[in-house]
């Protein structure tokens, strides 16, 4: 699903990552974890396409495309339609409901209206918000922003999601919950997840933890 080599980013002189290789296999739900500064957020963002490393020597593959080639035009295109995002804020938009922030990922792809708006329903549905389509953010629970959040990542029916501390902003039962979520989906629709978090619990659930430190990423640990 992902294969990255000798991704390196700099800031300045800082230097954040220093050639880190990963590899994430369909299915997989993985799980980053590592003390602040590591690079965590910065290997995610890069992965996720929203920048690129620093060398020209590196090689970034999702689902089998090679992303070092692609333009910014067509790497926007390829993250809209194949990458999910999860942030620990929900970015979600506040003039908009719950239906057409889901959506929205559809809509900018040029999907025909109702069609969007019916996955995005049955999406909805399925994370147990049907009840809260029509209504707008401010009119939402954290927990329940947090999973219009997820649905607005699975819209497109990504290859991979990528979540940055996604219980971050949550307390301990809808963090416990919204974990709970990602096993779901990933035993219902193989759905592919990888997830930098500081949250024990999350990473323990995982298939698998990669630990950063100082821009690199150590050995991985097996959770079943």
């Amino acid at each position: 699903m992902i294969v990255a080599r000798n991704i390196k980013k700099y800031f300045g002189n800082l230097e954040v990552l220093k050639g880190v290789d990963i590899e994430i296999s369909p299915g997989e739900i993985v799980s980053i974890v590592g003390p602040s500064g590591a690079g965590k957020s910065t290997l995610l963002h890069i992965i996720g396409t929203l920048m690129r490393p620093s060398n020209n020597d590196y090689m970034l593959k999702i689902n089998g495309t090679d992303l070092h080639k692609l333009s910014d035009k067509k790497l926007s295109v390829f993250r809209n339609k194949h990458i999910g995002f999860v942030f620990q804020f929900h970015h979600l938009l506040p003039e908009f409901n719950a239906m057409e922030n889901v959506a929205m990922p559809a809509y900018i792809a040029g999907q025909k209206k109702s069609t969007a708006d019916k996955r995005a329903l049955s999406l909805l549905t399925m994370l147990g918000l049907k009840q809260r389509a029509l209504h707008r953010p401010s009119e939402l629970s954290g927990g329940e922003q947090q999973r219009v959040a997820v649905a607005r990542a699975l819209m497109n029916r990504p290859a991979i999601v990528l979540a940055d501390e996604p219980s971050g902003n949550l307390d301990s039962q809808n963090a416990r919950h919204l974990h709970e979520l990602f096993l779901k989906l990933k035993d219902e629709t193989g759905q592919t997840f990888l997830i930098v978090t500081h949250n024990k619990e999350l990473a323990t659930m995982s298939d698998r933890i990669l630990r950063m430190q100082d821009g690199y990423v150590l050995q991985g640990e097996l959770n079943k």
